[in-house]
C-alpha cells in the first residue's frame, strides 16, 4: 500500500499523503512507449475532484485548468460566498457536507459516483500545468489496470517565487483509483493507496498565499489547534525508532518516524527555521524563502504552546 507521508518537519495542511508499500519497481516508474500512447482525440479517463469553503477567490482558476475534463466534482462544505454559483456555472457536479474532519470529509468526497476511473484530487488553489494535464491524460489511457496512482511534484508559490529549496514535502499522490485509497489522520491528513504507484514529470502549481498572509495564519492558527489536539491525545505514533528513521528502505515509513520523532524534541520551532533555511537551502529562495521558514517556524511554535496548555489544563 503506498502512501504519501509529511515530512519530519510539520508542514501546512493539505493532503500530505503517505505511502506504505509493497512497491512494484517495474510499475512505480511506469512510462509508456509513445507508440502506446493513445490519442486525446477521445475523452481522457480522469475524474476531477475539488474540495472547497469559500472559494470564490480561487475556484474559478482552478476549474479552468481542469477544463479539459468532462466530469468534474466539487465537494463543497456548505460555503456562504458564491462558491456553488461559480461551481455551477462551470457546469461542474455539486455535492455538499458538513466538515467534521480532513480524514472523514475527504473519505467521503471518495465515495462519489465518478464517471472515470481515475481521480485527480484538488484544492481550490491548485492548478495542474498544460504539461501535466496532458501527461496525466495520456498515462491514464494507457496505465495497466494494477497501476493504483501516481505521485507527483507540487510547487508551493509565494511572493510570486517557486519555494523550491524551502517546501519541506513537494511529492504528493493525487492521481488515484478511488476504490482503492482512503485518507488517514484528522489533520494534515494522510491519504493511503492499496496498489503500486506511478510517477508524474510535469508539476501541480499551489498557490497557498493566494487569499493573503493573514488568511494563511488564520488557517494555521486552527490547524495548530488540531495538531496539538492530536499530540495531547497521544493519537499519534507512539514507539518511533530511531533506526527505522534513519534506515528503513521504505522513504514513507522514515518520514513517519522522523515525524514522531520530531515532535519529542525541545526547541522544536528554532530546529525547524534551522532546518528550513540551512539544510533545506530556504535562503536560496530569498525574500520568499525566509519569510515562509520563519512562518513555518511559528506554525510550529503555536504547536509547541497549545499542546502544553492542554497538557496543563488551561494557559
Amino acid at each position: 500500500m503506498e502512501t504519501d507521508a509529511q515530512c519530519p518537519l510539520s508542514e501546512s495542511r493539505f493532503g500530505v499523503s503517505k505511502t506504505i508499500r509493497p512497491r512494484m519497481e517495474s510499475l512505480s516508474s511506469f512510462e509508456p512507449h509513445p507508440s502506446a500512447i493513445p490519442s486525446l482525440q477521445m475523452p481522457a479517463p480522469i475524474s476531477i475532484l475539488i474540495l472547497t469553503r469559500n472559494e470564490e477567490h480561487d475556484l474559478p482558476d482552478a476549474l479552468a485548468s481542469v477544463a479539459w475534463s468532462d466530469d468534474i466534482h466539487v465537494f463543497d462544505s456548505f460555503s456562504s460566498d458564491s462558491t456553488v454559483t461559480i461551481a455551477r456555472e462551470a457546469g461542474a457536479h455539486i455535492h455538499q457536507r458538513t466538515f467534521d474532519d480532513y480524514a472523514t470529509h475527504r473519505n467521503a468526497s471518495l465515495r462519489l459516483d465518478f464517471k472515470h476511473p481515475w481521480l485527480l484530487i484538488l484544492d481550490a488553489d491548485e492548478r495542474p500545468t498544460p504539461e501535466l494535464s496532458r501527461e496525466m491524460q495520456q498515462l491514464a489511457l494507457a496505465a495497466p489496470p494494477e497501476l493504483s496512482g501516481f505521485r507527483l511534484r507540487r510547487r508551493d508559490f509565494l511572493f510570486g517565487t517557486w519555494l523550491q529549496h524551502a517546501q519541506i514535502s513537494p511529492f504528493y499522490i493525487r492521481l488515484v483509483r478511488p476504490e482503492r485509497s482512503k485518507y488517514t489522520r484528522a489533520i494534515n491528513e494522510v491519504i493511503e493507496v492499496e496498489g503500486p504507484i506511478g510517477e508524474l514529470s510535469y508539476p501541480l502549481d499551489h498557490f497557498p498565499f493566494s487569499k493573503g498572509i493573514a488568511h494563511w495564519v488564520a488557517k494555521h492558527n486552527v490547524y495548530s489547534s488540531m495538531e496539538a489536539e492530536l499530540i495531547h491525545r497521544q493519537q499519534g505514533l507512539q514507539n518511533p525508532s530511531i533506526k527505522t528513521a534513519l534506515r528503513d528502505p521504505d522513504f514513507h515509513t522514515r518520514r513517519l518516524h522522523q515525524k514522531a520523532l520530531f515532535y519529542r524534541l525541545p526547541g522544536r520551532s528554532l530546529i525547524k527555521w534551522l532546518y528550513m533555511m540551512f539544510v533545506r537551502r530556504a535562503v536560496l529562495d530569498g525574500a520568499a524563502g525566509l519569510t515562509y521558514a520563519t512562518l513555518q517556524s511559528f506554525y510550529e511554535y503555536l504547536i509547541v504552546i497549545k499542546t502544553k496548555e492542554l497538557q496543563r489544563g488551561g494557559a
